[in-house]
């Protein structure tokens, strides 16, 4: 279901968001799915995005299909919520995809790869380009179908206990970084940590790590990452656009009619648009407090930048050499990026650099 189909979806939500369901939808069957969470409820924005799906489902088919959402580790561990999908354990789940780059690489082009696209530009390669037809084919590997369903927009850097002054600053620095990236971190001499999210404090404050990332300031603040390391950093090189998504068993997918098939497209996009809102209305609040609060702001060091950069090219060539998902994938992501990035370089760019020198 490429662009076309959201669109009919689209005005098929407009018709029952306005209280005139069809009747072909209003005679379908009672049907309960379970959903996993990689999030812990804590987190309204990310954990939320679930939530927010669900309750859409239920309010477009009358409570006649019902999702109930479990966090991470309720019905199983936050990094297995994938397995969970695949051997029909549960129906659906809402994930970071790049979490499961170590069953393959090519998981993590369906979420944010370190200098990939912004969110905007993430959603329309799923929707206007070749994305989503590309995910679909390979998560159809893992008896999977998938939704955009979520994002939130370019990440902060994470907080450290130390600054980061330089690129020489990172060897030996242990770093709770998420999924994929910590391939590029551990070439670069630092020693990433894949921890869960509700796992990341304690590790933070025994020194278990010298620094972690989550999201941004509205997260990390709820997650107090401020009380046990000072300094927060930024961009997040590595998520300029994290998309989040809903992963579907394709047996279970494949029973629904295709008016429900519908209805899970609608809500999903839907909490796919709620979600980036929440972060972007969220966060700007967020970060004021935690600079008041003693938090000391700085941006990465441009040889941190550069470095990371030739690392992850490097890897990125190194992938399409040796993993026939990654190229088929990644061929089409890249270039779908140089043109996004050469549209965004004149129009966005341009407007946003102009506007964040103005005084408001």
């Amino acid at each position: 279901m490429e662009r076309r189909s959201f669109v009919r979806s689209a005005g098929l939500a407009g018709i029952l968001a306005a209280g005139a369901a069809p009747a072909v939808v209003q005679a379908q069957a009672q049907i309960r799915w379970r959903l996993a969470s990689s999030f812990p409820k804590s987190l309204d924005t990310i954990y939320g995005g679930a939530d927010e799906f669900a309750k859409k489902v239920g309010e477009l088919t009358g409570g006649k299909f019902q999702i109930s959402v479990h966090s991470a580790g309720e019905l199983m561990p936050a990094f297995g919520v994938v397995d969970g999908v695949q051997n029909g354990t549960v129906e659906a789940c809402h994930t970071v995809p790049y979490y499961f780059f170590g069953k393959d690489e090519a998981f993590a082009l369906g979420a944010a790869i370190p200098f990939g696209m912004n969110s905007r530009q993430m959603t329309a390669w799923m929707l206007e380009g070749n994305g989503l037809k590309l995910m679909r084919e390979f998560y159809a590997q893992y008896n999977i179908i998938s939704f955009p369903c979520g994002n939130t927009g370019a990440q902060m850097a994470g907080w450290y206990r130390k600054e980061v002054k330089s690129a020489a600053d990172v060897k030996g620095l242990k770093f709770r970084i998420g999924g994929f990236a910590g391939k590029v971190l551990e070439r670069m001499g630092g020693v990433p940590q894949n921890i869960p999210g509700g796992e990341i404090y304690q590790s933070l404050e025994k020194g278990t790590i010298d620094a972690a990332e989550w999201i941004g300031p509205y997260d990390d603040q709820k997650l107090g990452f401020n009380k046990v390391a000072p300094y927060y950093a930024y961009p997040a090189w590595w998520e300029g656009g994290p998309q989040i998504d809903l992963f579907v068993n394709q047996k279970a997918y494949a029973a629904l009619s295709a008016e429900y098939k519908a209805v899970v497209e609608c809500a999903a996009t839907y909490a796919h648009v709620d979600m980036q809102a929440k972060y972007d209305g969220k966060n700007p609040g967020a970060l004021k407090q935690l600079v008041a609060n003693g938090t000391k702001l700085y941006r990465l060091p441009k040889d941190v930048m550069e470095l990371a950069f030739k690392e992850s090219m490097a890897l990125y060539s190194e992938l399409s050499g040796k993993n026939p998902n990654w190229k088929k994938i990644y061929a089409d992501f890249s270039n779908f990026r140089r043109d996004q990035n050469l549209w965004f370089r004149f129009a966005e760019s341009g407007f946003d650099d102009f506007m964040q020198s103005q005084k408001l």
